[in-house]
């Protein structure tokens, strides 16, 4: 979708035109009205599946929202004026200004693991999310991101609200959220959190999150700062993601158009940075399986599956199937196995006409990926079939 009026080319999707609000689960923009986005499904407590949900309320300029605003399974706000401490989404936004905030819902027991109930059966009728708490953090700030603890009993959720990273502990019954932890950025500004990522190593005691051009790293424990990365992107970081084989490797992407590796051991220098894209990088993952496949989605309308094996945890094997190799290019088997396998692009994928806000990994099929752009096309594709046999074989 393109329009002369933008001097990009890029149409309604390119983010210099237009002041698009970012949805703090997703990293996605949506334009005005009310929106909810589901930011994940952790662990299960006993009986208990839960989502976190950010609820957006917000107008570009020259649009109105047009009546009382409410979101569906909460309760009315009752404030009765624009200062509504105690319910985020009220009665009297504000047209240029977006109200989030975080609350855990339950799934139906007919959906929980070991039901004899099939999701798949089209007679079966619509389910409804139980509201079981709020994330009562309305007073710490708007909240940009939640996260789910990795592995656990998934009783334990970070959140970011602004300036503050807050640590939640979801009690047995699920009615409440305790807050049993909290720190704050500090230094020079209205600094403010982007987006973070729990680390699934180190029994899950170490947490990055971005804010500005920074990159930091925090202890759970203690809720204190060990490690950060000054100037780690030369614009805003957009997204990070843990190496999910190599408990020290961080990726993280942002508006420079790069995508960079990292040893949290030593943040002087980047290990690896990729300039494949040409325009902001939203999303960045790695393959839950096999880390050396890394995705990227950005706003230049590509996904970019990328082979990242010299950082990865299997950096000896090679990725290239002998039978594709035209007669110039075989090499002696001395030769082959003198050199090291070389990072490349595997593959670019052009289907969307639109910016490119989120890439992942299918939680079942490590070969199977999806992406999603601003103008709501879902693309799902698949590794190519000669680079799965070589890394299985």
């Amino acid at each position: 979708m393109r329009t002369s009026g933008c001097p990009h080319g890029r149409g309604r999707g390119c983010p210099p035109c237009r002041s698009w609000m970012e949805c703090a689960a997703w990293g996605s923009p949506f334009p005005a009205g009310e929106r909810e986005s589901v930011a994940g499904v952790g662990p299960c407590l006993p009986l208990f599946s839960h989502s976190v949900t950010q609820r957006h309320v917000t107008a570009l300029p020259g649009e109105q929202i047009q009546g009382p605003v409410k979101v569906r399974g909460d309760p009315e706000c009752g404030c009765g004026g624009p200062e509504c401490q105690r319910e985020p989404v009220c009665k009297h936004p504000s047209d240029s200004k977006v109200l989030t905030c975080a609350a855990v819902w339950r799934m139906p027991k007919e959906l929980e693991p070991g039901s004899h109930e099939s999701p798949d059966d089209s007679s079966s009728p619509a389910h409804t999310l139980e509201l079981l708490c709020h994330l009562d953090d309305t007073a710490h700030g708007s909240v940009a991101c939640v996260v789910w603890e990795p592995t656990g009993d998934g009783r334990r959720v970070i959140s970011l609200a602004d300036s503050h990273i807050l640590l939640w502990d979801l009690q047995e019954s699920s009615s409440q959220a305790v807050l049993a932890g909290s720190a704050s950025l500090e230094g020079k500004g209205q600094l403010k959190f982007t987006s973070g990522r729990w680390s699934p190593h180190h029994t899950c005691t170490q947490v990055a999150t971005a804010n500005d051009t920074t990159i930091r790293g925090w202890d759970t424990r203690s809720m204190s700062q060990i490690y950060c990365i000054e100037n780690a992107h030369g614009q805003l970081v957009r997204d990070l993601d843990f190496n999910p084989n190599k408990q020290y490797y961080l990726a993280s992407c942002g508006d420079d158009c790069k995508v960079k590796f990292w040893d949290t051991r030593n943040v002087t220098e980047p290990v690896k940075t990729l300039e494949e894209h040409s325009h902001w990088v939203w999303s960045v993952r790695y393959n839950h399986s096999h880390d050396q496949l890394v995705l990227t989605g950005s706003s230049d309308s590509r996904v970019i599956l990328s082979n990242m094996v010299s950082i990865s945890s299997e950096p000896f094997g090679h990725l290239v199937d002998d039978d594709d190799l035209s007669d110039q290019e075989e090499r002696r088997p001395e030769e082959k196995s003198q050199e090291p396998p070389q990072d490349s692009v595997i593959a670019t994928y052009e289907e969307h006409e639109d910016s490119v806000y989120a890439v992942d990994w299918s939680s079942a099929d490590p070969w199977l990926f999806a992406s999603l752009s601003y103008d709501g096309r879902l693309v799902i594709n698949r590794v190519p079939r000669a680079l799965k046999y070589h890394i299985l074989l």
